[in-house]
């Protein structure tokens, strides 16, 4: 009798635990459901442009060729997003492929606006005719219809831009502090280096040595002015002395 109360008891508790377990599973389904029609809910809303649109974009930084016109048409098809759908990493290569932008940082603003930070490129020089020269030494292509910017014309083989911004930049500083200006520097495609100076003097200075040549050209200069005939050429490809050509009769002396 005490054995068939004690199994009455024992299967009334098995009872008891698997109502609790449906109970309990009932109850864990409800939350995964509700959770997951709230996420889709809500996943729908954040990538719904109507529902967050973008209402704004601010744009910052000093800007000089880029207009505003240029960057909304740029945008016009990727600010069709939700403000959280959004691809911020997009609109930022985006906009740095517009001919005067060298970098760009996208930022989303809550609860609807993006600001949008733009550096645009740091003009050198001319390069190669058609192109430009950052001040890093990047040669990009761009528009410039601003007539009082005079820039040096640097020219030479495809991939030593940066090395003949350099090499500008360090005889321009030695013909400055001097009185004189560098308007064009050229390296052939056998690595000789000319000069055009802003007095029309044309100076080659070949391979080797081009500080140095400079420099001798400089030292002898002030005595050259006083001839009375005008420079057109100096040939500094010696190891000593230089060879002149005057403008007039091209004699050379030596």
């Amino acid at each position: 009798m005490f054995l068939k109360i004690k199994n009455a008891i024992s299967q009334r508790k098995k009872h008891q635990i698997n109502w609790y377990f449906c109970c309990g599973l009932v109850f864990l389904l409800s939350v995964i459901i509700g959770l997951s029609a709230a996420g889709w809910k809500l996943n729908r809303i954040v990538n719904d442009a109507k529902e967050l649109p973008i209402e704004a974009v601010v744009i910052k930084g000093e800007r000089k060729y880029t207009s505003d016109l240029e960057i909304q048409l740029a945008l016009q098809g990727l600010l069709k997003s939700s403000f959280f759908s959004a691809d911020v990493s997009e609109i930022q290569k985006t906009l740095e492929t517009l001919p005067w932008v060298y970098r760009a940082s996208v930022q989303r603003e809550w609860p609807a606006k993006l600001k949008v930070f733009i550096k645009e490129q740091d003009v050198a020089a001319h390069w190669n005719g058609n192109s430009w020269l950052n001040r890093h030494g990047d040669v990009f292509e761009a528009v410039l219809s601003d007539e009082s910017l005079k820039l040096p014309s640097l020219s030479g083989p495809e991939g030593m831009a940066k090395n003949i911004l350099t090499t500008y930049e360090q005889l321009a500083e030695l013909l400055k502090i001097n009185g004189l200006s560098l308007n064009q520097l050229s390296l052939t495609p056998r690595h000789a280096w000319n000069l055009l100076l802003d007095n029309g003097i044309q100076l080659d200075l070949g391979r080797e040595d081009k500080i140095s040549r400079v420099q001798r050209f400089i030292d002898v200069y002030p005595y050259l002015k006083e001839q009375d005939k005008a420079i057109a050429r100096i040939d500094l490809r010696y190891d000593t002395g230089l060879a002149v050509g005057w403008a007039q009769t091209q004699s050379e002396s030596r």
